[in-house]
């Protein structure tokens, strides 16, 4: 099996050729990232070993860039694309999201309001969390259809434009908390941590790539004109307003358009897969704080 050290000594540049893209290595593809949750044997890797591991993979490949500093993505590792990214930040195009979010933030819901269950909104830091009585994960738009649900009114589409303009408030409203999951625990968050990490070390699709495939043994390489970002920090940002979607998007609606760019279905946003796969890459962000909405391409 190969380790994180392993793959950091083999990764070698990639390029695209005729749309098709050639590895040095093809065998860092298919190399296990994380320690497999099911393979047979006494030693397993716990969540905070995860984490160590993958933090020290990225010391070793970016030398000189904090861990922490991947909160900004590919940004972090491509001074040129930073320094225009942070140009767009002057005049950001996701305000007018933010400032619908906070309209609908502050308007009645049946009886109650979204303050009643989410204070001043302040609160992305709090999620997701494993819920222990429900025994699945809880992510932020979970939280506000459940909030909708205990005042009597309709839980919103999650591929609408209401949920991720309230989501863009919050996020806002909570910039600078830093991402700080507990370590999960019990046989149930366990599974579901282990659900979310098999997800992102597991080949699908027509190209028969993996997350890890791009985010973990290839980061820093390049993908046509853009550089492949580290996968701490992935979640920090969102939601994103991406240029190509001219509109703020989810995170889920993010881990879709990637399964489809590698040819597999995508799961429906908030599934259980796709919840445990953010509980996953959330914890092994810790310590990382939160910055979005944010812009990317």
């Amino acid at each position: 099996m190969f380790t994180l050290s392993a793959l950091s000594n083999l990764s070698r540049p990639v390029s695209i050729i005729g749309g098709i893209i050639v590895f040095s290595y093809v065998a860092i593809i298919s190399a296990p990232v994380f320690a497999e949750p099911t393979t047979p044997g006494p030693i397993v890797a716990s969540p905070s070993a995860d984490r160590q591991a993958i933090r020290a993979h990225y010391e070793r490949r970016f030398p000189g860039i904090p861990v922490e500093a991947h909160k900004d993505g590919a940004y972090a590792i491509d001074k040129k694309a930073g320094e225009q990214w942070l140009e767009l930040e002057d005049f950001p195009p996701y305000e007018i999201a933010v400032d619908e979010g906070e309209d609908l933030f502050n308007t009645p819901i049946g009886d109650g309001t979204y303050s009643d269950c989410f204070g001043d909104g302040a609160v992305k830091g709090q999620y997701p969390y494993f819920d222990e009585d429900r025994s699945e994960v809880v992510t932020l738009e979970l939280a506000i259809n459940d909030c909708r649900s205990k005042f009597g009114q309709p839980t919103l589409d999650y591929k609408g434009a209401e949920i991720v303009r309230l989501s863009a408030y919050i996020a806002f409203v909570s910039r600078d908390q830093i991402i700080n999951v507990a370590e999960p625990s019990s046989q149930a968050a366990l599974l579901a941590y282990n659900d979310g990490k098999r997800f992102y070390s597991s080949r699908r699709g027509q190209l028969n790539f993996a997350c890890s495939s791009c985010h973990v043994q290839l980061a820093g390489n390049r993908l046509r004109a853009e550089k492949l970002s580290a996968s701490v920090g992935h979640v920090t940002h969102f939601p994103v307003y991406r240029l190509k979607w001219q509109d703020v998007g989810s995170l889920h609606r993010r881990f879709a358009r990637c399964n489809q760019q590698v040819g597999a279905e995508p799961f429906a946003r908030q599934s259980p897969e796709y919840r445990n796969l953010e509980y996953f890459l959330t914890y092994i962000s810790n310590g990382l704080p939160l910055n979005g909405p944010a812009i990317r391409k």
